[in-house]
């Protein structure tokens, strides 16, 4: 068993995808059920004490990336109030137990992001429970492929903006009015975002708009002393991949595009997540971080 400060082969860190990876799940899918599992730093992921004190939402945060980010923040010393999809309880409650663990807080607010009211009272439900909050990490997505611009129905369209970019501005609009300085915003973009995929049409489009929002936000919010960035992962092992996300019979060749030739696990976006919630980013504001297995960007 490795931690993100072994010294590595980063080809070899985490396996290449293969036959056992072609499996599908109805959404939104949960980690447990997937084999092989995604790491989230469950075991793996190491901290330091980076984010002492600190109070954190983060939303996605029963699986994937989400959970990643979580486990490692409470893992830092922050205390964690987590936003997932009710049907995603199962996973949630491994994150809680992970959480209380560390000796940390974990509250768990499950809800559909796609609901404003939602989204509104989660940041007052962790400002109440946690005495405040000065990391907002938004994770959670919807990703379903679909192969023709005329397969694509209106309310698929709708639920994708409504999860990635609305969701968004309801929860930074009713985070920075509690934010001190030194909080920090974390949004998540996508490889897509500059390399979209032909089915992936309506995703990669608000993956874009995430990039362009925070960019715009960070200035705004720079007087105020918070800071905006994005992560951009490029392919990850998530429940997001197997519940739709793409075709299954393009997942046991999942991420060997990549430079690295092999995808990303969960617990390897994590310290991008923490380096922009903590004082070491001090200096960096509208910022996108890309962890794509080296695919360049521009």
């Amino acid at each position: 068993m490795t931690d993100q400060y072994t010294f590595q082969d980063p080809t070899k860190q985490f396996p290449k995808a293969g036959p056992e990876y072609e499996q599908q799940q109805e959404g939104p899918g949960l980690q447990q059920d997937m084999a092989p599992k995604p790491d989230s730093g469950e075991t793996s992921y190491v901290g330091k004490g980076r984010l002492t004190g600190r109070k954190a939402v983060v939303t996605g945060a029963d699986s994937g990336i989400g959970r990643a980010a979580a486990i490692a923040y409470a893992r830092e010393g922050a205390d964690v109030v987590l936003s997932y999809m009710p049907e995603e309880e199962p996973d949630a409650q491994e994150v809680v137990k992970l959480i209380e663990a560390e000796g940390r807080k974990a509250v768990a607010v499950p809800g559909d992001v796609k609901d404003e009211q939602y989204c509104v009272n989660l940041i007052e439900t962790a400002v109440k429970e946690l005495g405040g909050l000065d990391i907002l990490a938004i994770v959670a997505g919807k990703q379903q492929f679909v192969e023709s611009i005329d397969e694509l129905t209106t309310e698929q369209f709708d639920e994708t903006f409504k999860t990635n970019v609305y969701a968004m501005f309801w929860l930074c609009k009713a985070a920075i009015k509690h934010m001190p300085p030194g909080g920090s915003i974390i949004n998540t973009s996508s490889i897509q975002a500059y390399k979209p995929a032909p089915i992936l049409l309506d995703y990669a489009t608000t993956k874009a708009a995430i990039n362009t929002f925070s960019k715009a936000l960070a200035q705004q919010v720079a007087e105020k002393g918070i800071r905006v960035n994005v992560v951009a992962p490029g392919p990850v092992w998530t429940p997001l991949q197997v519940a739709g996300g793409q075709p299954p019979e393009k997942l046991p060749s999942f991420g060997e595009q990549t430079p690295l030739g092999r995808p990303g696990q969960p617990v390897e976006m994590a310290p991008a997540y923490v380096f922009l919630a903590s004082q070491e980013s001090s200096y960096v504001s509208g910022e996108t971080l890309n962890a794509n297995g080296g695919m360049p960007t521009p």
